[in-house]
């Protein structure tokens, strides 16, 4: 049975943080259409390295189009991304290997333990001194003991712990989590918001699609409030702390989103 995910040993997170900086984003007049329907209208924004932007607005407001279209998951339809780090401007390609992704499937193998599944990740991302990285990330999360593991036997409390996990393993410089908190009761939120918070101590960029209220939400420095794909309110990078109701516009846009209706 797997344990609660634990709490103060700083030595399980060590392997996983990110460097110091983060990934600025720039989308200039970035739009996606799907056939007729316009799921994300002209947007201008400027994210800047280490922010952790939190995204709010209700279902089909365009939350997980602007995260896949970060992700390189999705193609804009028009407009660009453009990713910088420290050293300046970076290709889509480096980018791609400095990020990590929560998306609404898991994207996790049934057929292979816990384990294995970080042990597939970690040899894609070519990770030094994997097993080390794997076995913190899986203490953890709770699940070392259940490392063993098939994980189409896991609840999808279980499954998001190890997504979230896997997402971690290689210390990613901009994290895009599309509603991280589905699945976790309160002892996996409390462990979720933790990492977070560690991670964007270290510098890393987060942008967060949420529902949700509580500990996790009240991390991000900045909200984004989207409708019918359109950007309707952002705080911008001044610190305000995000809006308790994620269904209300912050404060005036700083933002642009330029189609008509």
């Amino acid at each position: 049975m797997s344990h609660s995910p634990s709490s103060e040993d700083s030595s399980a997170f060590s392997p996983g943080l990110p460097a110091p900086a983060g990934l600025g984003i720039s989308f200039s007049n970035v739009e996606k259409r799907y056939g007729a329907v316009r799921a994300l209208r002209p947007t201008t924004l400027e994210i800047h390295p280490g922010e952790f932007m939190a995204l709010l607005g209700p279902n089909g407001s365009g939350k997980s189009t602007l995260l896949r279209l970060t992700a390189q998951l999705t193609r804009p339809s028009a407009g660009s991304i453009r990713f910088r780090g420290p050293a300046g401007e970076e290709s889509g390609a480096s980018a791609r290997r400095r990020l990590g992704v929560v998306a609404h499937a898991t994207m996790l193998y049934d057929e292979l333990t816990a384990e294995e599944n970080l042990q597939l990740f970690a040899s894609l991302y070519e990770i030094r001194d994997a097993a080390a990285a794997i076995s913190a990330r899986l203490e953890a999360a709770g699940l070392a003991a259940r490392r063993g593991d098939l994980v189409r036997t896991f609840s999808r409390g279980m499954r998001q712990r190890l997504t979230l996990a896997r997402a971690l393993l290689h210390g990613p410089v901009l994290l895009l989590l599309d509603e991280p908190t589905t699945g976790l009761d309160s002892a996996g939120c409390e462990w979720l918001a933790r990492e977070l918070r560690r991670f964007h101590q270290s510098g890393c960029t987060i942008i967060m699609s949420t529902h949700q209220g509580g500990e996790v939400l009240s991390l991000a420095t900045r909200t984004l409030s989207l409708d019918s794909g359109r950007v309707v309110g952002d705080t911008g990078s001044t610190g305000i702390p995000a809006c308790p109701d994620a269904g209300r516009a912050c404060a005036p846009s700083q933002a642009r989103s330029g189609a008509a209706s």
